[in-house]
């Protein structure tokens, strides 16, 4: 654990010494979240939901202005409506989860990349592109999960609340892709 605080620390430090020689908006964003330790972006992410006032799963140029500053992010306005249209892929007046995410996320190393497409695979135990709670029944045992030895949890929830974590934060339908 002292390890990955280190680790943490460190990551953080370096993304504020960069941060003053970096002008691009998407990457001073990236930046800035990455200066508040690993959850940063994460944080962010979660802040996004907050930010969406009308429940609409996407925000206007309003919410996330409102948003960028509600979670502190040191930014100018014209630079925030210019990383508002950096985001907007699809030029819809909107910024979606994914739109959001995708972009401010880095590229996954290669060695990382590897890393997913192995786990990837050994989770989709049909071959089809998609891991399903049957998919998982082979490659991953409930047994051990407290809210199922407590009788709680059901191996079918705790299968599901499993895919939940990498499923679309507003389409959870027990079904993930690799893209």
């Amino acid at each position: 654990m002292a390890g990955t605080a280190r680790k943490d620390r460190e990551m953080a430090m370096n993304a504020k010494r960069q941060l003053g020689e970096c002008s691009d908006p998407v990457e001073r964003l990236r930046l800035q979240c990455l200066a508040r330790g690993s959850s940063g972006i994460k944080g962010l992410g979660r802040t996004f939901k907050i930010m969406d006032d009308d429940n609409s799963r996407s925000l206007d140029l309003k919410e996330f202005l409102k948003g960028l500053s509600d979670y502190g992010v040191q930014i100018e306005k014209k630079e925030a409506i210019d990383l508002f249209q950096i985001f907007d892929k699809d030029r819809s007046g909107t910024i979606d989860f994914d739109e959001f995410l995708l972009t401010l996320r880095p590229e996954m190393s290669k060695a990382r990349k590897e890393v997913v497409m192995e786990a990837f695979r050994k989770l989709d135990k049909t071959g089809d592109g998609v891991i399903t709670v049957e998919d998982l029944q082979g490659v991953y045992n409930v047994k051990h999960h407290p809210k199922y030895q407590n009788g709680e949890w059901t191996e079918d929830q705790i299968f599901r609340k499993f895919l939940d974590n990498f499923d679309s934060p507003y389409d959870k339908d027990g079904k993930v892709t690799l893209w």
